[in-house]
């Protein structure tokens, strides 16, 4: 985004709280990015893409946003081709393609399994272009802590330098939000341990309504927790279902190792369930499976919560050249972090948080309900319904960025014409004051207790309440819960050090602070939608082979919530979907 809007002519600041931007989390999308190109010759078209991007949502998206998506999809590729990612390619020079989670063609384009790193590089390099030429700014090791408004609109952000610890005003005609998603509620996630949810959540409390909060995803493909001492989980791309098979022994609490078990003493249960579409089932299915199986004592390993993917079969029909060609730097990485060889061992996995498809209101421009204030992403909420698709997490942000927030903030400021301001308005001075207020309450309190440990405590409700599976009276116990944590937050979390100066630990417990009201809010929602959809589970609402139940009657909506102060009951507001292309249905992967 920063990279087109520069090269439009704008003067652009970019900021992230990374020493490069380089360093986004998107580097962690190996999977690969969809596309309806249709290289496979299998008849793909736009519209197969948006009908499999919607049903994949469970019918909880916006079909206008949708449709717009799989239109610009094709655009995405060309450009990343442009700018020389190094897509995989086949014999012939042919872009390769292979399959992902909740579809029956090949439309995901691939780097091997570095994807993301590769498209974010692609982009870094276009956002280069533009600082030689004058036209952008990057403030690396720079955190947003507030948004400045004038008269109800975006003019301008408050950031703290990282390294110096020093208040920054920056002002602007409008402010762009692409600060990802916040996974890390959950505090074991895939996600890079410092992403946050700070930006987006500050935007919130200054009227930017949130939407659907509870509509988290849970990855089926990571490597399970060793020990309580860890602080992330490592994902292992959703690709690898292409040839790895998953499985778990029929035997309850099977001790033997995997090449002892006899193939008719192995469960495929993704196979055995869901026939059409085996080990490719979208990821809330898949997950919601393997735990399942876990439940009835089947999982493997230490703690009982994991199950194998296994190569075996693959490797004897493809060669291990092959299999190493599509997979090799995932093979290594899990062998580096298990000490297992994926070539002759299954790996074994158990699902992790992973991916919010909820976040800030936008409407079909990608504007927040905060006039000059636009968010792209997973910042947003906008595309992926209650269950987002693999590989098209990379297809949204590039989409947003590259094609739509340009012509979307120009026509915003055609329209609006916003008045000169500079940093010296007295709005800059005001909400200034109420950041540094704000960080002096953090430094102030004098406790004993590290922000990690809180983190840890709410995670711990989060995965247990409002995590794969939710229900009526858990959702209630974790809203108490998580007040009394907060409260406990405030009287005793231990911030170290000083506020102008290099301070993890003042970084971490404002994140933190910001993660409790966000988890209450999640919760809120997921006990208001009374209906299983996507990866919102709700245990009350499941039909008869445990699949999940909607109440398209009720809950055919984007909710919305308002923030109402601190201490405040947030007040919930209803978009009603309508869905004119595509059918209302029952989704179906058998």
């Amino acid at each position: 985004a920063a990279a087109s809007l520069a090269a439009q002519g704008y003067q652009v600041k970019s900021f992230c709280f990374q020493d490069s931007a380089r360093r986004a989390h998107s580097i962690a999308a190996q999977g690969g990015i969809n596309a309806a190109k249709d290289y496979a010759n299998e008849g793909d078209s736009i519209h197969r893409l948006f009908v499999d991007t919607i049903k994949g949502g469970d019918f909880r998206a916006r079909e206008a946003n949708v449709y717009r998506l799989a239109q610009l999809s094709a655009n995405i590729v060309d450009q990343a081709v442009a700018q020389g990612v190094p897509f995989n390619r086949e014999y012939g020079g042919a872009l390769a393609t292979r399959s992902f989670g909740g579809v029956l063609v090949q439309r995901t384009f691939y780097s091997r399994g570095q994807t993301g790193q590769q498209l974010l590089l692609g982009a870094y390099q276009a956002l280069q272009q533009q600082v030689a030429a004058g036209k952008a700014t990057i403030f690396n090791r720079h955190e947003m802590l507030d948004l400045v408004l004038i008269d109800g609109v975006a003019r301008g952000i408050i950031a703290r330098n990282l390294i110096t610890g020093e208040l920054e005003r920056h002002a602007a005609d409008a402010v762009v939000l692409a600060s990802g998603g916040y996974s890390n509620v959950y505090y074991l996630s895939t996600n890079a341990m410092n992403s946050n949810v700070t930006a987006a959540w500050r935007a919130h409390k200054r009227g930017a309504l949130f939407a659907n909060p509870c509509f988290t995803q849970i990855h089926p493909t990571c490597i399970p927790q060793s020990g309580e001492y860890q602080s992330k989980l490592t994902l292992m791309s959703e690709s690898l279902r292409n040839d790895g098979r998953v499985w778990v022994p029929r035997r309850p609490r099977d001790t033997r190792p995997p090449a002892q078990i006899p193939e008719e003493e192995r469960y495929y249960f993704l196979e055995e369930r869901y026939p059409s579409f085996g080990n490719l089932v979208p990821r809330d299915i898949a997950s919601r499976a393997a735990k399942v199986v876990c439940d009835d004592g089947l999982g493997v390993g230490g703690t009982g919560r994991g199950v194998y993917l296994d190569f075996r079969d693959a490797i004897a029909q493809h060669g291990r050249a092959v299999i190493e060609a599509k997979y090799g730097n995932l093979f290594e990485m899990y062998r580096r972090i298990t000490g297992d060889d994926p070539y002759e061992t299954p790996m074994m996995i158990y699902p992790a948080p992973h991916y919010t498809m909820g976040g800030l209101w936008v409407d079909y421009e990608l504007q927040t309900t905060i006039p000059g204030l636009f968010a792209i992403g997973e910042a947003n909420f906008s595309d992926h319904g209650a269950n987002r698709l693999g590989a098209s997490a990379m297809m949204q942000c590039l989409a947003d960025g590259y094609f739509i927030v340009p012509h979307t903030v120009t026509h915003y400021l055609a329209a609006t014409q916003p008045p000169k301001v500079d940093e010296r308005h007295e709005a800059f001075d005001r909400t200034l004051a109420e950041v540094r207020e704000r960080i002096d309450r953090l430094m102030s309190v004098g406790g004993t207790t590290a922000p990690q440990v809180f983190h840890r405590q709410l995670g711990d409700v989060m995965l247990d309440k409002c995590g794969m599976a939710r229900n009526a009276e858990g959702l209630t116990e974790a809203i108490s819960t998580i007040q009394a944590l907060r409260d406990e937050f405030w009287r005793d979390v231990r911030v170290d050090g000083r506020a102008d100066e290099l301070n993890q630990s003042l970084e971490l417990a404002g994140r933190v602070a910001d993660f409790f009201e966000l988890a209450e809010l999640m919760c809120r929602d997921a006990l208001r939608r009374e209906e299983s959809a996507g990866g919102h589970f709700r245990e009350e609402y499941q039909t008869e082979d445990g699949e999940a139940l909607r109440d398209d009657e009720r809950f055919a909506t984007v909710t919305a919530w308002e923030y109402c102060g601190e201490g405040g009951v947030p007040v919930a507001h209803d978009e009603q979907l309508t869905f004119e292309y595509v059918k209302l249905a029952t989704r179906s992967y058998k």
